[in-house]
């Protein structure tokens, strides 16, 4: 019984038109490479937008618009770890619905007082994601909407609307 264990015949299979590695499928790394690398060159230049030259209401406009009705709303940047209040006085009792979003990164927080008393506090994800939660006021008062970040360059809305 003959054995060839000749590894000419192996290296006369590869012809001299295609060197060079190859995925499984027979094509080229190279081209391959090429791709991913002007891929990667377009991406980086692309301009990011940063929070501080952010266009918060165009922003807004399309990330969480305010619908008629609204009790309390506010938009803005958040570019410290300083807390943004924003009021409404004499704000019936009810079950409202709070809805926020933010960009940027890390979390918002919305902490939802009526006349003095804590409700809730809220979070959001800054990732452009739409959180809500339902907040019933037991009686009427000065609801108070505090915005604040650790996380701190980022854009945030919010609104409170009455409950359906």
């Amino acid at each position: 019984m003959p054995v060839r264990l000749s590894l000419l015949p192996r290296a006369r299979r590869r012809t001299a038109a295609r060197p060079g590695l190859r995925f499984p499928s027979g094509r080229p790394l190279l081209k391959a490479g090429t791709v991913v690398a002007a891929a990667l060159a377009l991406a980086g230049c692309t301009p990011l937008v940063s929070v501080e030259n952010a266009d918060v209401p165009q922003w807004r406009a399309t990330a969480l618009p305010a619908p008629p009705g609204t009790v309390l709303e506010d938009a803005g940047k958040i570019l410290n770890r300083d807390r943004l209040i924003k009021e409404a006085a004499n704000v019936p009792a009810g079950r409202y619905t709070l809805s926020a979003t933010c960009e940027g990164g890390g979390k918002a927080f919305f902490a939802v007082s009526l006349s003095g008393a804590e409700l809730v506090d809220h979070g959001a994800a800054c990732n452009g994601s739409l959180e809500t939660t339902r907040i019933t006021l037991q009686e009427a008062g000065t609801l108070e909407i505090s915005t604040s970040s650790v996380d701190a360059p980022l854009i945030y809305a919010y609104h409170l609307v009455p409950a359906e």
